[in-house]
């Protein structure tokens, strides 16, 4: 966890913002404004992402996520000014910020709404953008908090608003501290309530347990990323998530006919990520080793289950899917890639290459050991020595008889 503390604002406000890394298309942020006297006056805790879409000069549409930290400021920040108004701004990759603004009255506060500024002229952001300048997006929240009361939302908050989708999840906020305390009474989110309502027990007639099917294979999909220079990452698998909380085990097959790709290439380190309506994302990140190798070091997933919860897990310290630069990586045979105890992921017929994509094609594959299985020499060992082992009895065979014959000769 990196953690950053500054002076700010006239009157010695004072801002903490502890940025936990590691998940790199999500943001996971920890926010405590304090007072002049030290003590805390606002305290939030957030997970959330972006994706913005913007028209390029070739008239083609783009997507750009916004998932890398880069040197954040806070410029704009401020803990309860002269009108009662709270504030946190904090500005992203070049040409992004975000800004969400506390009101309060005698008994409430306000979370107000949330205001997205980008600016398309910034080309490392949004390269070729037709449009140039400013852009700004306004979602008004309106979620309203008694005073001395943290609100809590762990569901998944999705919006849409005017080319940028936004997401945000394990929601924890609280403006207006009172005596610099942080409280321990809740306000629950609708969407935690709804997902967390417990049907009534209706008495049924006792019956066996089902037993659990086998889980089919996946379908295979073929994922193409590509940059300025053309096809820049292939991937071509089968996948299937395996997730356990709380003692339950759920296996969901990602169907590629309705899962969206997107992906970047850097000179380092290559990304795919997949999406659809219950995956939030789900990332491979790829890097390389001793610049002669590429490999899979992080996997970062993020989905909504099927009892209504959202299920988040990230590993950046993974040593998967090893080949020389130049050529691809492949393995026919199920594999499995452990991405924590509680997530890991079999992959089917998978086929991927990070880098140096030449054509738009494939390069020669490095095969796993999976595919490489000398099994087969077995029997082809046992044939030779039963082979051998005649011919060394033939041979013995033969010189005992010659040694007869020679004897029968001297009498």
């Amino acid at each position: 966890m990196v953690c950053f503390r500054l002076s700010w604002v006239p009157g010695s406000v004072l801002f903490s913002l502890c940025l936990i890394l590691g998940a790199v298309p999500s943001y996971a942020l920890e926010v405590n404004l304090t007072d002049s006297e030290n003590a805390t006056c606002l305290y939030a805790k957030w997970q959330m992402n972006f994706t913005v879409t913007y028209e390029t000069t070739n008239k083609e549409y783009k997507n750009v996520t916004i998932f890398e930290h880069g040197s954040p400021t806070y410029a704009g920040s401020v803990c309860k000014d002269d009108h009662n108004r709270s504030v946190i701004e904090v500005q992203f990759v070049p040409g992004f910020s975000w800004t969400v603004n506390f009101t309060k009255d005698s008994s409430n506060y306000l979370i107000d709404g949330i205001l997205i500024s980008y600016n398309t002229t910034e080309n490392s952001t949004f390269p070729n953008a037709k449009d140039k300048g400013v852009q700004t997006v306004y979602y008004p929240v309106g979620y309203t908090v008694p005073l001395n009361n943290i609100f809590r939302c762990s569901s998944l908050l999705p919006v849409d608003e005017k080319n940028v989708v936004h997401n945000y999840w394990d929601v924890h906020v609280q403006a207006f501290v009172e005596n610099g305390t942080v409280s321990t009474k809740e306000f629950v989110c609708a969407e935690d309530k709804a997902s967390t309502t417990v049907a009534p027990i209706v008495p049924t007639t006792a019956t066996p347990a089902p037993t659990t099917p086998t889980p089919k294979k996946p379908e295979v999909g073929h994922y193409v990323v590509t940059n300025g220079n053309g096809t820049c990452l292939l991937a071509t698998m089968g996948l299937q998530l395996n997730i356990t909380q709380d003692k339950v085990v759920s296996i969901i097959n990602i169907n590629p006919n309705t899962t969206d790709f997107s992906g970047s290439c850097q000179p380092q380190s290559a990304l795919l990520r997949l999406n659809s309506s219950s995956i939030q994302y789900l990332d491979f990140v790829f890097a390389l080793k001793n610049d002669n190798r590429f490999y899979l070091k992080e996997v970062n997933a993020s989905m909504n289950l099927a009892n209504g919860s959202v299920f988040s897990t990230a590993n950046n310290n993974l040593s998967y899917w090893d080949a020389p630069i130049g050529s691809s990586y492949m393995c026919n045979k199920e594999q499995t890639v452990q991405v924590s105890e509680t997530f890991h992921i079999n992959t089917f017929s998978l086929r991927v290459q990070p880098f140096n994509v030449a054509g738009g094609k494939y390069s020669t594959a490095e095969e796993c050991s999976a595919d490489s299985d000398l099994s087969f020499l077995i029997p082809v060992a046992v044939g030779v020595a039963l082979g051998f082992l005649i011919i060394v009895v033939f041979i013995s065979y033969m010189i005992g008889r010659r040694k007869s014959r020679t004897g029968y000769q001297s009498v």
